[in-house]
């Protein structure tokens, strides 16, 4: 049959099992949201306050659910406003379609009125960017989109497609996802290397076995997981296996929530503000078992030294991250879940013990002192959170210092509820994160957890927390100063404040009244139990502006460029 480009669009986006979507329109977009009119019943579409909201509310109903997630865009700024959302959700390997439109096909090249070139500027930050300026391509372009999206190492795809393309007839003809991809491998398509991932080869027995010796060799053991394991679905599988091999598990930022962090033998976050029994334990344990983990900087802090007592297991979906910032002893380049259930299978008739290795990194444990303060204390406040979620929620953060706070004082027990900005660090990403979260997850609750200054780059997608009542909690650590980057000038710039002081407007509270957000000032621990229970049990959208000493540190912290021992704050 012959529809209408709009309409194919929509009607590919429905095979899809899309129903949610967020955006915001513009005039080579409105073809398409001109057509959204009669899919209302279908398609629920999220107006945003800015692109840039949409893209990172869009990866944090990707996130939070393990669907794809669907961004809207117009063209010339509409479309670089996403490039932020684009490429925060490219370093966390999370699957996003955004779907722009351009100037008609024969103003491209011209500097036409909002003209740019979306698809060149996206590509070092997308799995693959569509150009679509015929309508035949559109359908199998936006199918193939989807599935790239999800299929091996998960990311984003983005769709440019011309405004005459949208106004076009075309033959249309319904297909489903499964359908989809058996018309891949029947015609050999998804063999083409943009495809890798999507049918993954069998397992050579070999290196298994090879895993296995290295396994039965060693006597300190240590296991790292990270986000590969949630990406995969292999949480299961990653909680039977380090029970059967008797090992600590510690996990990176990532990766929190892969195993849940009451388990006895979960270590804690690896890494320059990872635990010290976690870093103790990885610089001297004798073989290192990477799950699902890039080995980035973060987590290494120095690669030169990192574990260089060990033999290292790296096992990813990627096989460009082998051997790229850790050279490895044994790889294994495949479907996390599906290696872990084949480890599984073969370790069942063996028996491992690790008593006293356990005992030797349960010894690593120190208690971390905190320095006095007349303001509020983070780690009982996001304790207090915790208590109050029944350790439940789904916290989204910014980037800073709350963000490790965060990490480090509310234990996930389940995957998908921490949702932060790990690879890219973006500040700003908290906000949208979390009302795409709370979409995505209308039961559970969903705390925003954000710094002075991080909130400062969001906190006009109040407007749409307040339009659609939205039920979020954001609590707004206010320490007058950039805190992060503070601490970085107290330790290692001899306390040159430089440009990071924000003593200044807005008042965050008036702020969320003028959204008709009720706002709470909080400047007591007693004050923060009352305002946070009261905003829990409202059932409404919420802001805690509280009061936080602008030199309270994240602690521990390991220096850049140093031995993961090197505890610079403790």
């Amino acid at each position: 049959m012959k529809i209408k480009g709009t309409k194919i669009i929509l009607e590919c986006l429905l095979e899809q099992g899309v129903d949610t979507v967020f955006g915001y329109p513009g005039g080579t977009i409105l073809n398409l949201y001109d057509e959204l009119y009669d899919y209302k019943d279908k398609i629920t579409h999220i107006l945003t306050a800015h692109e840039q909201g949409a893209s990172h509310a869009a990866d944090g109903y990707a996130r939070s659910t393990g669907k794809v997630g669907v961004c809207f865009a117009t063209s010339g700024p509409g479309a670089t406003n996403l490039t932020t959302g684009i490429a925060t959700a490219y370093m966390d390997s999370s699957p996003v379609v955004f779907i722009t439109c351009n100037v008609v096909d024969p103003c491209i090249g011209t500097d036409a009125f909002q003209e740019v070139n979306i698809t060149g500027i996206s590509a070092p930050i997308t799995k693959n960017s569509y150009f679509i300026n015929h309508i035949d391509d559109l359908a199998p372009s936006i199918r193939e989109a989807f599935t790239l999206a999800k299929s091996g190492r998960p990311g984003p795809v983005l769709l440019d497609v011309t405004k005459d393309v949208t106004a076009a007839m075309g033959e249309f003809t319904p297909m489903t996802k499964e359908e989809y991809i058996e018309e891949l491998i029947k015609t050999d398509k998804v063999n083409r290397p943009v495809f890798r991932g999507i049918k993954h080869a069998e397992l050579q027995d070999g290196i298994i076995d090879t895993v296995l010796e290295l396994l039965e060799e060693s006597q300190k053991p240590f296991v790292i997981a990270g986000g590969g394991i949630i990406k995969a679905g292999a949480e299961k599988e990653l909680k039977e296996f380090v029970e059967k091999y008797d090992t600590p598990v510690c996990s990176t930022l990532m990766g929190l929530g892969g195993i849940d962090a009451h388990h006895p033998l979960f270590t804690g976050m690896i890494g320059m503000h990872g635990t010290q029994t976690s870093n103790q334990a990885v610089t001297n344990c004798d073989l290192i078992i990477g799950l699902g983990t890039r080995f980035n900087d973060r987590i290494t802090c120095s690669s030169s030294v990192f574990g260089e007592k060990a033999k290292i297991i790296h096992v990813d979906i990627d096989e460009a991250e082998i051997d790229k910032n850790v050279q490895t002893d044994c790889s294994v380049v495949g479907d996390l879940k599906a290696v872990l259930t084949l480890l599984n299978q073969k370790m069942a008739e063996k028996s491992y013990c690790h008593e006293e290795w356990k005992k030797t990194v349960a010894a690593y444990q120190e208690k971390t002192v905190y320095n006095e303060s007349k303001y509020l204390n983070p780690k009982e406040m996001i304790e207090f959170v915790e208590k109050e979620t029944n350790g439940e929620a789904i916290i989204a953060t910014d980037v800073g210092q709350h963000q490790m706070w965060a990490a480090q004082y509310y234990t996930y027990k389940r995957p998908k509820q921490s949702i932060t900005s790990g690879g890219f660090g973006t500040m700003g990403f908290g906000l949208g994160a979390a009302i795409g979260s709370k979409i995505g997850n209308p039961e559970v609750p969903v705390v925003h957890i954000t710094g002075d200054g991080s909130f400062r780059m969001n906190s006009n997608e109040l407007a749409t927390v307040s339009y659609y009542d939205i039920p979020i909690i954001t609590i707004v650590f206010n320490n007058t100063v950039l805190g992060m980057v503070r601490q970085w000038q107290h330790l290692m710039y001899q306390e040159r404040y430089s440009e990071t002081t924000l003593d200044r407007a807005p008042d965050f509270v008036k702020l969320a009244e003028a959204y008709d957000i009720k706002g709470y000032r909080v400047d007591t621990m007693e004050a923060f139990k009352i305002a946070f229970r009261e905003a829990l049990e409202s059932g409404k959208p919420a802001l805690l502006d509280c009061k936080i000493d602008k030199d309270e540190m994240v602690n521990p912290m390991v220096a850049p460029g140093s031995n993961l021992t090197n505890f610079i704050l403790d």
